[in-house]
């Protein structure tokens, strides 16, 4: 595996994991809007969603498909999940035959219920593929901060080479042969996230969030176990490691989205103040069907999609968390 990388998506994520690839290897960041490419290059800092942290100049910035695949042996995809199968659909005419792609999206897509790695499996079908996930703030990643992820590939052979590929200063990645569990993990942490926000913006206090973060560990285990997974993932950085930052860290999107919703804001309101997506409005109702598919029982994700339809209020979520019926742990 040669070194030359594409990342395809100029949000936070693609923006920081191209601004730290570069300095160690021939990397070209792609955006889909040529004004966004202009900004990068004339700024040589995404002001959007990471302002204050520079990219540097060795990385090459451009909106052409064709040109950003063209030298590419890897291909990362930080883009969000509702959009991944059209832009990988755009840029499969450029896609260098047979590079790997490496999934930097957490979610399940609404109207399929696909995970990204059965998406890429439709439309990227030749096409090795390996997800990255874990607890990554994109500021933090950027900054050089000391960060640790999961690369998942079911390949035994391919996974070693593809983590030298990818490794970084202060970047530590474990390997996992878990594709599937590791993005469940990144799916469900989303919508658990919201509802440990509605915990904390409800003033309910540190040990109700505790308790729903390790509640949040159980649902995910049963959901890995019962699609095929292994249930130990749901311990590890994709699970456990990903939830206890997205449900605490003050710059999630989803946890900050329950905080309003705790405090009696309406959802519609919340959202229409965002720049990025808050991918766990999007996965509450697809990870409860695709529970539904065999028969798990995710009560606090069922709590966060009643409250998102209007159903239910926070009180009400909380309480019908509370008052279930007594079992043993």
């Amino acid at each position: 595996m040669t070194d030359a990388i594409a990342v395809i998506g100029a949000g936070a994520w693609g923006t920081a994991l191209a601004a730290r690839l570069a300095p160690i290897r021939p990397t070209v960041l792609w955006a889909r809007s040529p004004h966004r490419a202009a900004e990068l290059l004339v700024a040589r800092e995404n002001t959007r969603y990471l302002p204050g942290h520079p990219i540097p100049d060795s990385l090459t910035v451009t909106a052409d498909a064709a040109a950003a695949l063209r030298n590419a042996r890897l291909v990362l995809l930080a883009v969000p999940t509702q959009a991944l199968r059209a832009i990988v659909g755009a840029l499969r005419p450029h896609w260098p035959e047979a590079a790997p792609a490496v999934i930097c999206a957490k979610g399940i897509e609404r109207e399929t219920l696909c995970l990204p790695s059965e998406i890429l499996a439709q439309t990227l079908p030749a096409s090795p593929r390996a997800v990255l996930s874990g607890p990554t703030f994109a500021h933090e990643v950027i900054a050089g901060l000391p960060t640790a992820g999961v690369l998942a590939a079911a390949d035994e052979a391919w996974r070693p080479r593809l983590l030298t590929a990818l490794a970084m200063p202060r970047f530590r990645l474990y390997g996992s042969a878990d594709v599937l569990g590791v993005q469940l993990g990144g799916a469900a942490k989303n919508v658990i996230a919201i509802a440990a926000g509605v915990v904390e913006g409800m003033g309910l206090g540190e040990n109700a969030r505790a308790a729903l973060i390790t509640r949040g560990v159980a649902e995910l285990a049963r959901l890995v176990a019962a699609e095929g997974g292994r249930p130990e993932t749901a311990s590890g950085l994709s699970g456990l490691g990903d939830l206890v930052l997205t449900c605490t860290g003050a710059a999630s999107r989803n946890h900050s989205l329950g905080v309003a919703l705790g405090r009696g804001e309406a959802l519609a309101d919340v959202l229409a103040q965002r720049v990025g997506v808050t991918e766990g409005v999007h996965t509450a109702p697809a990870l409860l069907a695709r529970a539904a598919r065999t028969g798990t029982e995710l009560p606090i994700a069922a709590a966060v999609l009643a409250l998102l339809d209007g159903r239910a209020s926070a009180a009400m979520l909380v309480e019908a968390l509370l008052s279930r019926a007594a079992r043993d742990e």
